[in-house]
């Protein structure tokens, strides 16, 4: 189903070309669709532009036949797939006219090309303020021979680039250039050029590789897995002084005791802690910028509904939850008797194993206000990897 585009960025679209057969590639199986360090070259190539701020929308153009289950997903930027043709050019001109109306820039990207770094497609974007057309390349520096077994000569190798993708142009441009544009191009760019369009280009980057023979399957792996290694480390601490009760709520699970503590929600000190330490690793604030104590809304709200959104923004983020430690900090109630019903509990809020999962409790030895009882603090680390 097709989604409307992001209202923040609505006028910057990626189309990604997929609809190639790419069996250079070997295989038996369209490179595109072929796995690649845990996911298809595609999923990697449409990740690229769905974790881009700039980018409002993705058009993926396939083949009619590409299978179902192999189309790449999107977590944050609405994505559709259209039809291709019998030729690159024709692939392109599909997906522009998908998005006509629908964006004022396009950057029009080879699906092979998994690896393409954010600071290339920023470069693109930046260029199109003053020119019509802005695509990445890196100027050659090897010598250059002519020959046929033999070398027969050399040729000079100033002011020759190597094109790369994603070539981007003001959307009304290029789909007016494709529509008058006779035969079959090497690119987006010569099909500008032969409309007059100006081209600036912009630093293209080495890992922004074109995968074409088997051996570069080999070399994009080793810059995916490279580029996307993300481990975050995330710290929480909070603190909830006692009052009435008869238990109190300590990472999800109500704990017996002669009194409760006290907040604006259900005061749950290893939750809160918790929630806050996973929005440290995503950089996202804290509890109280996601669910303001001075909404009536959260006044006794099982502490749960926090965690909960915690976690879900931990996977619309593309990361993973590796390990949780949390410290309580209190005379009393006894933790320890406590300990595995609480990791239990954790492990069902965090989706992960158990064995992924501390708690743990120690006392000031009576110094301070938890020596004094008066309530309860509690310390938390987690960790989070890109997946």
């Amino acid at each position: 189903m097709t989604q409307e585009p992001h209202t923040d960025h609505p006028r910057i679209a990626a189309l990604i070309v997929a609809a190639g057969r790419g069996l250079r590639a070997g295989g038996g199986l369209a490179k595109q669709w072929r796995a690649l360090a845990g996911k298809t070259v595609a999923q990697w190539t449409v990740d690229a532009f769905d974790t881009h701020p700039a980018v409002g929308q993705i058009v993926l153009v396939v083949a009619d036949d590409a299978p179902p289950d192999a189309l790449p997903m999107a977590q944050t930027t609405p994505l559709r797939s259209v039809t291709g043709g019998a030729t690159r050019a024709a692939s392109v001109a599909a997906g522009l006219q998908a998005l006509d109306g629908l964006a004022d820039l396009v950057l029009i990207h080879d699906v092979a090309r998994p690896g393409v770094p954010a600071a290339v497609i920023d470069a693109v974007i930046a260029a199109l303020d003053d020119h019509p057309g802005a695509a990445p390349a890196l100027a050659v520096t090897d010598a250059l021979w002519r020959g046929d077994g033999l070398v027969e000569g050399t040729l000079a190798r100033d002011g020759l680039w190597r094109a790369q993708t994603p070539q981007g142009f003001h959307l009304s441009a290029i789909l007016a250039a494709h529509e008058t544009f006779a035969g079959d191009p090497t690119d987006d760019v010569q099909v500008a050029r032969a409309a007059g369009m100006e081209v600036a280009i912009v630093p293209g980057h080495e890992d922004n590789l074109k995968i074409t023979t088997p051996g570069d399957f080999a070399r994009a792996a080793q810059i995916l897995e490279k580029t996307q290694m993300d481990i975050r480390t995330g710290n929480g601490f909070d603190v909830h002084r006692f009052g009435p009760g008869d238990h109190v709520m300590l990472c999800g699970v109500a704990v017996p005791h002669d009194r409760g503590l006290q907040g604006h929600s259900d005061a749950d000190v290893g939750l809160h802690t918790l929630t806050d330490a996973i929005y440290g690793a995503l950089a996202e604030g804290d509890i109280g910028t996601h669910f303001p104590p001075s909404d009536p809304q959260w006044k006794g709200a099982e502490s749960h509904i926090f965690l909960t959104h915690a976690v879900e923004r931990v996977a619309a983020r593309g990361f993973a939850i590796t390990h949780a430690d949390v410290t309580l900090i209190c005379e009393r109630p006894k933790i320890g008797p406590q300990a595995a019903t609480m990791r239990a509990r954790l492990a069902e809020l965090l989706r992960i194993e158990v064995g992924r999962i501390s708690v743990k409790a120690t006392t000031t030895e009576r110094l301070g206000f938890t020596g004094r009882e008066e309530g309860i603090a509690a310390l938390a680390t987690v960790t989070l990897v890109k997946t």
